[in-house]
């Protein structure tokens, strides 16, 4: 909970009474590897904050094949935030890669949080801009590099994450098949 407490603190001032009030609105979820946070055509339920795990943002294109759009890990927000705001249905799953630990926050605690405490509203939407920032950052770079520089860029982007994550989920992330990046890995050994 110091994390998250530590997170928003990066983007404006709360006194306790502020910090206790928006640990009150926080429940712990658990997923269990696979499971899902938010699923596409249902309205996401709750914005998270990960204290424990890896979750992917992924969807099916038009050939049926899953694609990995990005990675969450601790110490990040999860949720889909424009439907989560507009209450829409998703148009992408958000899976647990690994077993997880998320402080949630259902849409009406989260709004609570926003009429309750003055500049609440602000310091929700620099910490979506820096998550947003954060996802732009990771993925820009793969859509003009070659596959093995993608790869070399997801190592250098997410160290942490390479040795717990499926490389099924790494090749769809990087936009190629698991066999090339098993000769990839081979080559740069």
């Amino acid at each position: 909970m110091k994390a998250l407490i530590d997170l928003i603190l990066q983007f404006g001032d709360l006194n306790k009474q502020q910090i206790d009030l928006i640990l009150s609105k926080t429940k712990i979820l658990e997923l269990k590897k696979d499971e899902y946070f938010s699923e596409a055509g249902k309205v996401p339920r709750y914005v998270g904050f990960v204290l424990e795990g890896v979750f992917r943002f992924c969807y099916y294109n038009n050939k049926s094949e899953e694609i990995t759009n990005y990675f969450i890990d601790e110490g990040n927000f999860v949720v889909d935030n424009q439907k989560f705001e507009l209450q829409l249905e998703a148009s992408e799953y958000v899976q647990a890669v690994t077993d997880c630990k998320v402080l949630t926050f259902t849409k009406k605690d989260w709004d609570d949080l926003s009429n309750t405490i003055i500049g609440f509203e602000m310091i929700k939407a620099n910490v979506v801009k820096k998550c947003l920032m954060l996802a732009m950052e990771r993925r820009s770079p793969l859509v003009s590099e070659d596959a093995t520089t993608r790869y070399l860029s997801f190592i250098e982007n997410f160290p942490a994450l390479i040795n717990r994550i499926p490389l099924s989920y790494v090749a769809s992330y990087l936009g190629i098949t698991q066999q090339s990046l098993s000769r990839i890995r081979r080559n740069i050994r």
